[in-house]
């Protein structure tokens, strides 16, 4: 088996945990007294517990940074980057758009990632060189190559506003594309762009632990991920733009940087 399986099958492990801890705890919130701000932290911080213990147990020298305060140096090259829920506000409302992303680096580099979506029971997963797939099946991105035909979605910044930069990137795409959403859940949207149901996603007010499993399940596809000025990605800086990798990305990447 190669390494990275290894790891990979952890992390799928680690994904169905919370998904699972996540789905307990949304039953409780029409039946608890506590309001769904209290019951979602709650939930969130438990679903990283049970992430945390299943992958520390298993390999005690890796670092992990998560998303509910959770920075931990460890003693070797490894370094797990968790979001143990993806899409806070769809998972308040009960709008079945959330997820668990567990993403892998090895010398900073992206070696595994998987996206759980627990309410369809949908296993993202891809680890470096192996491909990606869903549920077992090798998956690919959609081959529509212009903008025109494409589907595509942005993420926003907390209390964006009509002037906000990001709101005005959205305006600018709107009549360019065939439809653009805005979903509220960036690890599933890079999954989406993986497996073909999306053409394009952006977003410049991401966390590491927003991209890092998505951003290798695009490029394993054979997608592709740059920022949205077409640079190189790195999942420290909050910007990224991830396409099916057809003429397309250029016409993003020129549509987003646009001034004018």
């Amino acid at each position: 088996m190669h390494e990275f399986e290894t790891y990979l099958a952890a992390a799928q492990a680690a994904a169905r945990l919370a998904g699972k801890v996540l789905e307990e705890w949304g039953e409780k919130f029409t039946v608890s007294e506590k309001g769904p701000s209290d019951l979602v932290t709650e939930a969130d911080v438990a679903a990283q517990r049970g992430i945390f213990d299943l992958l520390h147990g298993r390999f005690p020298s890796h670092g992990f940074l998560g998303e509910e305060g959770l920075n931990r140096a460890g003693n070797s090259e490894f370094r797990w980057v968790i979001d143990p829920l993806d899409g806070t506000s769809n998972y308040v409302h009960r709008f079945p758009y959330y997820c668990v992303s567990i993403g892998l680096e090895w010398n900073r580099e992206l070696v595994v990632g998987v996206v759980f979506d627990p309410t369809r029971n949908e296993m993202f997963s891809a680890a470096k060189g192996l491909g990606a797939t869903l549920n077992d099946k090798r998956i690919r991105p959609s081959r529509f190559s212009s903008l025109s035909q494409a589907l595509v979605i942005a993420s926003f910044p907390p209390a964006a506003t009509c002037d906000s930069p990001a709101v005005q990137r959205f305006m600018r795409i709107l009549p360019k594309a065939q439809a653009v959403h805005r979903s509220g859940s960036a690890a599933l949207n890079l999954a989406y762009v993986a497996s073909g149901r999306l053409e394009g996603f952006w977003s410049t007010s991401l966390k590491p632990w927003d991209m890092a499993a998505g951003a290798l399940l695009v490029t394993e596809a054979g997608g592709r991920i740059t920022r949205t000025t077409g640079q190189a990605l790195d999942i420290e800086v909050s910007d990224l733009l991830a396409t099916n990798g057809l003429g397309l990305h250029e016409e993003l990447v020129s549509a987003l940087t646009d001034t004018v």
